[in-house]
């Protein structure tokens, strides 16, 4: 044969794409990458399966833990070896000896596909923290001032590192908020750390790699404190102010040091620290920060400084007994976002403009006198006049005096050069800030530049459609999603900052099909659990400092108890965090039933900010009780409790009986007064009879037809309408409610420019006005399960089982969505071409799924050559289908 020959031959084979082996990756400690600090005795772990075969699936698995890489790499476990484990389980709990504290492990798993092959991982690693209260050196100090003290405490302290430096790691447990400096430089990016808790019943600790801080010789440590939620010093409504732990911020830190020759160090906190006060003159998380660069100690946090005028810090109590890890996504910067337009009002009056509506801070550039005093004001809105409106936001604080306004930073400038402040323990909902100057000022759009800010959670989903209002509507919903996720789901960034539950559980799919948020719901199901009083009540804003056990923070709100854990094992396929919540859902659900009638409640608030209909708040609240006890009676089959499965069966069917027996009108096919909410609530949460199910959701299309093809809800009807309508028959009603671009509608907030979500249907309201909500969130979800059709199968949680249950609707011409689920990609996409609809979906590696065709009348489905039944089981790959009108011998 030729050279000729063997050349093309051997181009051929460098032109064809290897085929890529099967392999674990992305590998999860406690849902978190590398993560410093644990102190779960059993910490989960999880991987993906990678492979792009048909049908591929893991059929086995191995994992090895050590403290030598070298040896797991080459497959040594050292610690901990599972053995080779049949099946497709990719979540698994550490199973080895007890973990030591303040030790780096490293791990590996090996997989073997559907044909037997292994294949290794890359080694990850997780490191422990404390691993328990007595491992702690350091001793909680502060400064000796009362909770009415303005101005933030600084903390330093000098020390020697006399040898070379292996590893080092800051541990720092604080009641309130912190910034860790070591030899001048700020300790990572994370901002607003700990994360807010009950603090006399959990205090929260952040592990810090530090090594490349510090320096062989003279190195020197520095903590600043701020406020936080723990010493409120600012008043509003919410009576955070008069919280049981409210004391001056304090902290107890540990740096402990390893040193080339295996020797350690540890530097702890304790009276031999020095303190002092600087430029931080007030700070509060709700209001704002005044900062007075005059008043700067150059170099506080550097081991040449002379804090011989300092004074030196004193013990303080611990502020509870339990100081356990904080283990979950930080917040942060995230988003830099540079100003839109500048309008100046002389040169003592500038109003920037974000062109959008951030959760976060500003950052000012400026120069200019000794003394000038800023005042950056923060607003969602405008006055006719172009200056800044707080009137919407302001609304529930309660000021002593002028000297603490409302979203208003207050910085004095020192007069040398240029001057840059940042609020370092705030942040604020806005898209204007006006600066006013006691002096003039030279800005320009540059001088300024806003943050957007929460927890660092990783996007997992997408859509993108022929529509560009539901693009922008999807866009916007997480705006606000993110807005109000820091470190526990808020129901708005500016005028409260509250832990509101409803709010929490109506965008609970929302978060979980855009976000990989599993980390923020599990510390926030923690403080529900902190929260609740022995007789299994909870408040409806949480963390709170005693505000919300009221009379009305009932089941429709406070049912986040169960709601949230449940969804989570749904996406996650993990049932940790339903597990740990379950006897509280217990609790909670025997306080319900006992102040129950014949298994009905009144325990609510019913439908929150409703356009015009009344809906009854029994009714509402009773459905809410029924979800309540059956979730419970499906953990309780889960972790296999007969008798409570029994018992909350039970308790279920009575409550779902006794709503259908007083409100369902079977001749009507209605429930109570047939608003939307109520017919939606039936039909979203399994209170209609099977037989009634489709004929119910026909009635609320007509209901919706006879409101002019507009929502008639509040926040409980929100949560449902669009599930009820496309679940049961009915998606294209849904879909012209989604798009819908009039008064009153989610499309009615866009066209009128909005970037987020707002509080109210009526954009012109008297009072419910924030232009930054998450109560009205549920329609992210939405789209990936009514349009895309990506939906969990309960008894294959963690989408190890999909189901696909896409809605071709005609005001769409094409519509893909896509989530990033534990087993990787998912993809449901649609394309209609003429009468024709061209369908296809990807399944994860180690997944199946069903698909449910939308068959219309005519219609069937094809692969290729071959007509589809109605559904179909899928393997693992990537499927391209038709549907297209029935012609025999046309096609």
């Amino acid at each position: 044969m030729s050279l000729r020959f063997f050349t093309a031959v051997i181009i051929f084979f460098m032109l064809v794409p290897a085929v890529q082996a099967a392999r674990p990756v992305h590998l999860r400690c406690e849902h978190m990458v590398r993560p410093l600090g644990i102190d779960s005795p059993r910490p989960r772990l999880s991987w993906q399966m990678e492979d792009a075969t048909q049908a591929a699936i893991q059929t086995a698995y191995q994992i090895r833990i050590g403290t030598d890489s070298l040896a797991v790499a080459s497959g040594k476990a050292g610690i901990w070896d599972s053995g080779r484990s049949n099946g497709d389980a990719n979540l698994v709990s550490y199973g080895g000896p007890a973990l030591k504290a303040f030790t780096r492990y490293f791990w590996q798993v090996t997989i073997w596909d559907r044909k037997g092959e292994p294949s290794r991982s890359a080694v990850q690693a997780f490191e422990t923290g404390m691993m328990g209260a007595g491992n702690w050196r350091g001793n909680w100090i502060s400064d000796g001032h009362d909770i009415n003290f303005l101005p933030a405490g600084y903390f330093r302290k000098g020390f020697q590192a006399p040898k070379k430096v292996r590893s080092a790691r800051a541990y720092i447990a604080v009641a309130g908020l912190y910034e860790l400096y070591l030899n001048g430089k700020k300790v990572s990016s994370h901002r607003l750390d700990p994360m807010y808790t009950r603090f006399d019943r959990r205090t929260l600790y952040v592990t810090h790699d530090v090594t490349g801080n510090l320096q062989q010789g003279r190195n020197a440590v520095g903590v600043l404190l701020g406020n936080g939620w723990y010493n409120h010093q600012s008043i509003g409504v919410w009576n955070f102010e008069r919280a049981p732990w409210r004391a001056r911020p304090a902290f107890c830190m540990d740096l402990r040091i390893t040193y080339e020759d295996g020797t350690t160090e540890v530097v702890s906190s304790g009276t031999d620290w020095k303190t002092d006060t600087g430029a931080l003159t007030f700070n509060s998380i709700y209001t704002a920060e005044h900062y007075d660069f005059r008043k700067e100690q150059s170099g506080w946090n550097t081991a040449a400084f002379d804090d011989s005028k300092w004074s030196r810090a004193r013990f303080r109590t611990a502020p509870s007994l339990q100081v356990v890890s904080q283990v979950m996504q930080p917040i942060r910067n995230v988003e830099k976002i540079a100003v839109q337009s500048l309008k100046k009002f002389g040169d003592t009056c500038y109003v920037f403009d974000l062109g959008r509506n951030i959760a976060g801070v500003s950052q000012i550039r400026v120069s200019g006198p000794e003394g000038t005093v800023l005042r950056l004001r923060h607003a969602e809105r405008l006055y006719p006049n172009g200056r800044t409106d707080l009137s919407n936001i302001d609304v529930y604080h309660r000021p002593k005096d002028q000297s603490d306004p409302f979203q208003t930073d207050i910085v004095t400038l020192s007069g040398k050069g240029t001057e840059s402040f940042m609020p370092r323990f705030n942040y604020k909902g806005f898209q204007y800030v006006e600066v006013t100057s006691s002096r003039p000022v030279q800005l320009n759009k540059e001088s300024l530049t806003g943050y957007f800010m929460h927890s660092d959670v990783a996007p997992v989903g997408t859509i993108r459609s022929s529509n560009p209002l539901i693009d922008r509507l999807w866009w916007a919903t997480n705006n606000s999603y993110l807005s109000n996720l820091f470190g526990y789901p808020t129901d708005c960034p500016q005028r409260e900052k509250n832990g509101w539950t409803g709010d929490g559980h109506f965008a609970i799919e929302t978060g979980l099909y855009n976000f990989d948020a599993v980390t923020i719901y599990e510390k926030w199901l923690a403080d529900h659990r902190d929260e609740q009083q022995p007789n299994g009540v909870l408040p409806d804003i949480i963390p709170t400092g005693g505000w919300g056990y009221g009379t009305a923070n009932g089941t429709d709100w406070t049912s986040t108890i169960a709601i949230i854990p449940w969804n989570i094992y749904q996406f996650y396929g993990d049932s940790k965090l339903l597990r740990d919540s379950y006897e509280s859902i217990k609790r909670y659900v025997a306080y319900v039933e006992n102040g129950s009638t014949g298994y009905l409640t009144t325990f609510g608030r019913g439908d929150w900010v409703p356009v015009k209909s009344t809906s009854s708040l029994e009714y509402t609240s009773s459905v809410y009780f029924y979800t309540d006890a059956l979730i419970l009676a499906k953990a309780a089959k889960l972790f296999g409790n007969k008798a409570d499965q029994n018992r909350y069966e039970a308790l279920a069917k009575n409550i779902r009986t006794a709503i259908n027996n007083k409100y369902f009108k079977a001749a009507d096919n209605s429930y109570a007064s047939g608003t939307q909410t109520e017919l939606s609530m039936a039909l979203q949460w399994g209170i209609v009879p099977e037989a009634s199910r489709l004929a119910v959701a026909r009635r609320l299309a007509e209901r919706v037809a006879a409101d002019g093809m507009h929502l008639d809800v509040g926040v409980l009807g929100a949560k449902a309408i669009l599930n009820a309508l496309s679940e049961n028959g009915q998606a294209e009603t849904a879909y012209r409610l989604a798009a819908q671009d009039t008064y009153p509608s989610w499309g009615w907030w866009i066209v009128n420019g909005a970037t987020t979500l707002y509080e109210n249907w009526n954009i012109q309201a008297e009072r419910d006005i924030s232009l930054n909500h998450m109560m009205f969130g549920e329609i992210g979800g939405w789209f990936f399960k009514g349009l895309a059709g990506i939906r969990t199968d309960e008894h294959r949680p963690g989408f190890k089982h999909i189901l696909f249950k896409p809605n071709f609707v005609e005001g769409l011409s094409h519509f893909e969505g896509s989530h990033d689920g534990p087993q990787g990609r998912i993809v449901s996409a649609w394309k209609r071409q003429g009468k024709t609809v061209r369908y296809s979906v990807v399944v994860p590696a180690n997944s199946t799924a069903t698909v449910f065709f939308p068959l219309k009348e005519n219609q069937s489905a094809w692969q290729g050559a071959k007509r589809m039944p109605a559904s179909l089981q899928l393997t693992a790959g990537k499927y391209s289908f038709e549907i297209s009108e029935n012609t025999p011998g046309q096609r």
